[in-house]
């Protein structure tokens, strides 16, 4: 059964986890590098599952793998074997599954909240190009070799065991379709789909989000639709519009607020005046039912959407 259904038959809300790079650079990590919060698999992974840890003590129902930039193509550019590269992509979705374990047998009151899930992250073929272009969308690749790309991480992600697939920042509608295609090959895996936005209507390569959420719908392996790694101001406009067109739950997570710039890779710090957390509880009303947080955002965020959620 889709995972996301199992948890919204019984509660009303999906709390997500926030930024895993943005812990890690919080706990000291370089992460200027091609492989991002990855490398950190290699470094690392213990820090991995100690920001796990940290957003299940938040409150958060779900894990996403720091598998965001994990790459078979990517870990071999830098000299690993195809063995070494499935190695730490099944690590990703271990060491999540490890801190959820951990949490959940220590903790005493399991009333009011579900067993947390581990989604599996899949990046878009932009993150493995480094270059900005995930939120662009104007790959040369076409279906058939978008399908190449994601098929071997999809099938080491599903064999590790995760709950479900994360298929986060996809700039286009067609690499959408080439990762459904893929799940076709595991027919009881589920995925959610969340896509990069330019604006209140559209996805990153300027297709209307309305339309993505059309096609999607009609997938039954999909278990919801929705956006992240986006500005805050667009999300509600966002949610109208894949409602017009979908009744798949609708998932979002944006960025903080602050604005990103691709080719210096650094942060503008300037914060909206509103806080993250009063935007949530406007996108839950709107009719989002699985909410967190993307870059910038913090344990202490997420810790903010379940003083309201769980109340």
């Amino acid at each position: 059964m889709n995972p996301i259904e199992q948890i919204l038959n019984n509660f009303p809300i999906v709390i997500l986890d926030g930024a895993m790079a943005t812990e890690l650079e919080n706990y000291g990590c370089n992460l200027n590098d091609r492989l991002w919060s990855a490398k950190i698999l290699m470094e690392n992974p213990e820090l991995i599952k100690k920001v796990h840890l940290d957003y299940f003590l938040a409150g958060a129902d779900c894990a996403i793998t720091a598998s965001y930039q994990a790459t078979i193509e990517g870990f071999k550019a830098i000299g690993l074997t195809e063995e070494e590269a499935f190695g730490l992509i099944k690590k990703s979705v271990q060491l999540a599954a490890e801190a959820r374990d951990e949490f959940w047998t220590e903790l005493d009151d399991k009333s009011n909240r579900p067993k947390p899930l581990v989604a599996a992250s899949v990046g878009p073929y932009g993150a493995f190009l480094s270059d900005g272009s995930e939120y662009r969308g104007d790959y040369s690749l076409n279906e058939d070799e978008l399908v190449a790309f994601h098929k071997d991480r999809i099938k080491v992600l599903v064999e590790a065991g995760a709950d479900i697939l994360a298929c986060e920042t996809i700039p286009c509608l067609a690499e959408a379709k080439a990762i459904v295609k893929v799940l076709k090959e595991f027919p009881k895996v589920y995925a959610w789909f969340s896509f990069s936005a330019k604006d209140g209507y559209h996805i990153s390569d300027g297709e209307r989000i309305s339309n993505c959420g059309e096609w999607l719908d009609g997938e039954q392996q999909v278990a919801a639709i929705g956006i992240n790694c986006s500005a805050p101001e667009f999300i509600e406009s966002l949610i109208k519009e894949i409602k017009s067109r979908s009744s798949k739950p609708i998932i979002v997570y944006p960025n903080s607020g602050e604005e990103y710039d691709a080719t210096s890779k650094t942060w503008n710090e300037e914060l909206l005046a509103n806080s993250f957390a009063s935007n949530t509880k406007r996108w839950y009303e709107a009719g989002a039912q699985i909410i967190g947080g993307c870059c910038r955002t913090t344990p202490e965020d997420i810790a903010a959407i379940t003083a309201w959620a769980r109340k």
